[in-house]
């Protein structure tokens, strides 16, 4: 049962029921009082009306002395008009509150009374119960124990509906103090334990993206202030250098580094921005992969390697055509960066089940196990060194990615061994 209302209504009629069937079979079990009460009183009747006609008055108050050390009680002995036999005082009000002999006592000032008339309507008897002997007509110690009882499971109920809340308040506060990895950890599964899960995932979510912007800051700081420097290397070696036409075209390649760096960083900001923009046109992805073969074959060759176009099967995605030829182009242009000489990058695409599958594969060296996960965010390099032998500045990938999960698809990779195989599966 995950509903936590469920439960609450639940647990209090649990406690109703154990509450009312506890009470009825300790009543059950301890006799019907009101009936003995009432048997109780017709037999003293008769008992008090043999020591007035034996005895008189002072036989009377004898049986009334014992009757108050045994019940705790008073006896009252009257006339048919309701005139005590002992002090001769009108009791009639009493007589006409407990004249019905109902089975609920009469609370007075004075207490409870229950009076009974004699068979031949002569005499009446009353039994007044004092007020401190009341609660042991009705209230048994075993009624105590079923109500501490109830009192217990209500304790459990809160305590099983605030533990979680302090909890996750707990980690809320944590949280809200710096510390991001604060996290309500809840094992239940209503809706208490959801709004922790809730809430843990908002802190992953934070805590993933504060991480970014931080990773953010430095990688571009970093990206950045590389080609810049050279630039500026380069504008003081045009200035004094004899060879003027080498330093810049130094200058003009770096300018164009940055210019590819500030156009991903564009590409990404407005994927990410308005996915709802995203156009939804007709795209034949097997004629926009034999395009990109044909285009990447010259750098390929350039790097002493080639591009092999394997199986192609017809393909039809809906989306932006240029945002996946730039994801595809990314994939298969790193696949180049990373083929060794001598070896192919092999591009294939199959079209199954109303999916549309491109696999990219080189024969490199492969990605570390370790890294295979983050190969595809922002700014992530394998190399360590982060030099520029391998060139790029990590962003095709993360590129590769978000474009793929705006066309409802995913992309993964993973080491062929050898070489890396990355695969887009897109919906056809």
């Amino acid at each position: 049962m995950n509903s936590l209302f469920a439960k609450i209504l639940l647990w209090f009629c649990a406690a109703l029921i154990i509450t009312i069937v506890g009470s009825a079979l300790i009543s059950g079990l301890s006799g019907p009082r009101p009936y003995l009460l009432s048997r109780l009183v017709a037999f003293q009747l008769e008992e008090a009306r043999t020591a007035y006609e034996s005895g008189g008055r002072p036989g009377l108050q004898r049986f009334m002395l014992r009757f108050h050390s045994v019940f705790s009680g008073d006896g009252i002995l009257t006339d048919a008009s309701g005139h005590d036999l002992i002090t001769g005082e009108d009791d009639s009000a009493l007589l006409g509150e407990s004249r019905e002999e109902s089975r609920l006592s009469v609370f007075r000032l004075r207490g409870a009374a229950t009076a009974r008339r004699s068979p031949d309507g002569k005499y009446w008897f009353v039994f007044t119960i004092p007020h401190q002997r009341l609660a042991y007509w009705f209230l048994l110690p075993q009624h105590l124990w079923m109500m501490a009882a109830g009192v217990f499971l209500c304790y459990l109920l809160a305590y099983y509906l605030t533990y979680p809340v302090r909890n996750l308040q707990r980690a809320v506060e944590r949280f809200g103090r710096g510390d991001l990895s604060a996290r309500a950890a809840p094992r239940r599964r209503d809706e208490l334990g959801e709004l922790g899960r809730t809430f843990d995932r908002m802190a992953d979510r934070i805590q993933t993206l504060l991480d970014a912007e931080h990773r953010l800051l430095l990688d571009i700081s970093h990206e950045l202030r590389s080609p810049l420097a050279r630039l500026r290397v380069a504008v003081e070696l045009a200035r004094s250098g004899p060879n003027r036409d080498a330093h810049l075209d130094r200058i003009d390649k770096e300018a164009e580094r940055l210019n590819s760096l500030v156009g991903g960083l564009l590409q990404v900001t407005r994927a990410e921005g308005d996915p709802a923009s995203l156009p939804r046109d007709p795209v034949r992805l097997d004629r926009l992969i034999e395009d990109l073969v044909a285009d990447s074959s010259l750098e390929a060759q350039s790097r002493g390697s080639q591009v092999r176009l394997a199986t192609v099967q017809p393909a039809t995605v809906q989306g932006d055509a240029e945002l996946l030829r730039r994801a595809i182009e990314n994939v298969l242009r790193n696949a180049i960066r990373h083929a060794p000489p001598g070896t192919a990058v092999e591009a294939s695409l199959e079209s199954t089940g109303g999916r549309a599958i491109v696999r990219i594969r080189d024969y490199g060296p492969g990605v570390p196990p370790e890294a295979l996960p983050r190969i595809f965010d922002a700014f992530y390099r394998v190399e360590t060194d982060r030099d520029r032998a391998s060139g790029g500045a990590g962003l095709g990938l993360s590129i590769a990615r978000r474009a793929v999960e705006l066309h409802k698809g995913n992309i993964r990779a993973r080491n062929a061994e050898p070489g890396l195989l990355v695969e887009i599966d897109l919906p056809a």
